[in-house]
């Protein structure tokens, strides 16, 4: 059964380049509402237990030394079919590819540093937001 929530993250190089405010506002005009938003470090630990399903991978420890560069901003979005129309919103992981307007091709500069993570999945978003938030910090 489909949702009405979502998980984003604001990667370092988002926040790095000062994008914060301009990426929360395209998603407050796409209609999402934020119902849960922290700034906040991950550790290693953290990076590695959050992109787990990547661990076999080659750029798993890119991955990780990126994610824990610097801080992220972590957010619950709420919205009619969440999880598909903000992966729309954030368009393709590689921004050559993203469709013109979307967050990746408006502020990633590559593959690797994209700007922004959204949920794939209904049961990931509840996945990832349970990773950062606690329930009485969702409202």
């Amino acid at each position: 059964m489909a949702t009405n929530r979502t998980f984003t993250m604001l990667k370092p190089d988002s926040l790095e380049k000062g994008n914060t405010g301009a990426i929360l506002e395209k998603i407050n005009a796409a209609g999402f509402k934020i119902i849960a938003l922290k700034q906040t470090r991950m550790t290693t630990s953290d990076a590695q237990a959050f992109y787990e399903v990547h661990k076999e991978r080659p750029f798993f420890g890119e991955l990780v030394t990126y994610m824990t560069r610097g801080p992220i901003v972590a957010a619950i979005l709420e919205k009619e079919n969440a999880v598909e129309d903000f992966r729309t919103l954030i368009g393709a992981t590689n921004p050559e590819e993203a469709a013109e307007g979307t967050i990746r091709r408006s502020f990633a500069t590559s593959l690797s540093e994209n700007a922004v993570h959204g949920s794939d999945s209904d049961e990931n978003a509840a996945i990832e937001g349970g990773f950062h938030f606690s329930g009485r910090d969702i409202f």
